[in-house]
């Protein structure tokens, strides 16, 4: 069984909009391919402390990354420090702050735009920092790496959702297009990597307001879907709800590498024993 995960964030996508508007991976999960959840994302429901929290697996208590203006590294050890470690090979395509989180900060938009150096948390990186760069760019940027790379641990962060969330608000047409785009690109690259033996993973780190905000406490703001496509994971519509900081535990678990002390021993409903061949 492979232990290749392909990680994908899509920012700011609430749960019910995910319902409504990603059709072929909702097919998936209709037809037994896929896993469907509930999680309720950490506060506050911004983004810069929940990247931290999806790929640390530890709170914003713990890891005091509180605000979108904390720019620092973070002091806990990633998806990315630990895929390293254990000798296999990562790769991101993803807004810049998080380069900034775990390779170099501030960021120089000159010299960490591409990054191949496995001696760095983040071995192969392809970041951007203008908000509207197009999600279709951001996942061929991460579909390049692949190919090109071989990575263990594909991380893919989009954020045109996001930019058009907060722009017309969650109940606008522009909103749910965006979502259907996004939806397109997966239904393209999902069958290949599917194909290939990938475990799958898609979610996002917050919601948004019909107002055309998040940061705070309400459900359209907190709750976020994930989708997992995996023969570890049983699949169709699972009913519990998945604490955020199970995520990056998650991902460990596909990987076949041991989580952290400091990450949730939280097992997610539906996911099956390793079993090895004898």
């Amino acid at each position: 069984m492979s232990n290749k995960v392909i990680a994908i964030v899509v920012d700011g996508m609430r749960y019910d909009k995910a319902c409504e508007s990603l059709g072929f991976i909702q097919h998936l999960v209709e037809t037994n391919q896929a896993a469907f959840y509930k999680v309720k994302s950490e506060l506050p429901s911004l983004s810069r402390p929940l990247y931290e929290v999806l790929l640390t697996g530890t709170s914003v208590s713990m890891n005091g990354i509180t605000s979108n203006q904390t720019v620092r590294l973070s002091t806990e050890k990633s998806l990315f420090h630990l895929t390293k470690e254990n000798g296999l090979k990562n790769a991101t395509a993803s807004y810049y702050w998080v380069s900034e989180l775990y390779n170099r900060a501030p960021f120089h938009f000159i010299e960490d735009r591409e990054q191949e150096d496995e001696s760095k948390p983040i071995q192969y990186g392809r970041f951007y920092w203008d908000d509207d760069y197009p999600d279709s760019h951001v996942l061929m940027d991460a579909e390049a790496l692949r190919r090109k790379y071989d990575p263990h641990f594909l991380y893919i962060h989009p954020m045109g959702v996001d930019v058009k969330g907060e722009k017309y608000g969650s109940e606008s047409k522009e909103y749910r297009e965006q979502i259907l785009k996004m939806g397109s690109l997966l239904a393209q690259l999902l069958p290949i990597w599917m194909k290939e033996g990938y475990h799958i993973l898609i979610t996002s780190d917050h919601g948004m307001s019909e107002y055309g905000n998040h940061g705070g406490t309400t459900d359209g703001e907190r709750d976020v879907p994930l989708f997992v496509i995996s023969p570890r994971v049983e699949t169709g519509i699972h009913e519990e709800v998945v604490p955020q900081l199970a995520f990056a535990p998650i991902v460990c678990e596909l990987l076949g590498i041991e989580r952290t002390g400091k990450m949730t021993s939280y097992r997610l409903p539906g996911m099956k024993e390793m079993v090895y061949g004898g």
